[in-house]
């Protein structure tokens, strides 16, 4: 058992993630800490064998981060936690014996919650057009504290089994910040590996501390990654479809901007111009446009391992669906 974390800012909030995965009851882990900053920030909190520091030039993003744990060990289970992210004492205990039970389960979603006792995440559900957006956000916790089926983990607090990454793949490093984790949680599904909503294995969240909630950074990333994603893990079928659900979204903003609420006014009144947002959504189109003969051949090594078929794969989007209203108010 792994558990990986990509380190940016250290200092109090990684000590506070390290202080508690010592107090796990479940003791036979080792933690592999991925420091993308730099500057040698996780270095006074290398203790092997139990924890390891992986140093990275740059800031290399989530997904190379956690490959690079996966790559340094060979346990069963690989744990993604943020460096931000406060796992109870079970947390680790509980998803294990969820994966355990399961042969079939090859990810587990934690209950993530904010610093306020309300969630962040209890699994993500998807639009469309191949945005995702945490189910339950911002809800009380009682409304999800059954353990059930989920579409995918979020990668803040999500354990993956090494068997299914080799069916699917590991984190695809060109996402660099935000969707790698619908990424590969849409690839497994597709390889025919479910997703498992541990209710019990609660971890506390302080929410997009590194990029903002609605900031530049976060819109392009955000963006541009689910068009990687539709061309890579989708049905053909539904690409006609996505752009009218894209579009539906825009206008979903476009309404919340209108009247002073959801993430687009949250994005004006972090001090940006409305035309900056046409532009992110230009400028993600144009990328993914350049890159597609790439994503293309993306598709085809993830189609190798398919055992879910098209119709299975349009049920679960419509299963785990979330709507347009919903995410602009995210």
């Amino acid at each position: 058992m792994t558990v990986a974390i990509p380190a940016l800012h250290g200092g109090e909030k990684l000590a506070r993630c390290l202080e508690h995965l010592r107090a796990q009851t479940y003791r036979e882990f080792d933690v592999v800490i991925v420091d993308n900053s730099g500057t040698g920030i996780a270095k006074s909190h290398h203790q092997p064998p139990l924890v390891r520091v992986i140093e990275n030039p740059e800031n290399l993003g989530f997904g190379i981060a956690i490959n690079q744990a996966i790559d340094a060990t060979s346990a069963k289970y690989v744990l993604a936690l943020n460096d931000d992210a406060y796992a109870a004492p079970g947390w680790i205990e509980k998803l294990v014996a969820a994966a355990e039970a399961d042969a079939a389960v090859g990810m587990c979603a934690s209950q993530v919650r904010l610093h306020d006792g309300r969630l962040d995440s209890a699994g993500l559900e998807i639009y469309g057009d191949g945005t995702t957006k945490q189910r339950g956000h911002r809800e009380s916790p009682s409304a999800y504290a059954g353990s059930d089926e989920a579409l995918l983990p979020s990668g803040c607090a999500a354990l993956y089994r090494r068997r299914a990454l080799a069916d699917s793949g590991v984190f695809d490093p060109e996402y660099f910040l935000y969707g790698e984790d619908a990424d590969l949680g849409l690839r497994l599904q597709l390889a025919g590996w479910r997703c498992r909503y541990v209710a019990d294995a609660v971890v506390e969240h302080d929410y997009s501390s590194s990029a903002g909630r609605a900031s530049v950074l976060k819109a392009y990333y955000v963006e541009r990654n689910r068009l990687y994603t539709v061309l890579k893990v989708f049905p053909v079928f539904l690409w006609p479809l996505v752009p009218w659900y894209a579009l539906i979204r825009y206008c979903a903003h476009f309404g919340g901007l209108l009247r002073g609420r959801g993430l687009a006014a949250e994005f004006l009144q972090g001090g940006e111009k409305w035309w900056r947002l046409v532009l992110i959504v230009g400028s993600a189109h144009w990328s993914t446009l350049r890159r597609l003969p790439h994503l293309l051949e993306k598709r085809r090594v993830a189609r190798r391992s398919a055992k879910l078929g098209t119709l299975g794969f349009w049920r679960l989007l419509r299963k785990h669906h979330v709507t347009a209203s919903r995410l602009a108010r995210q």
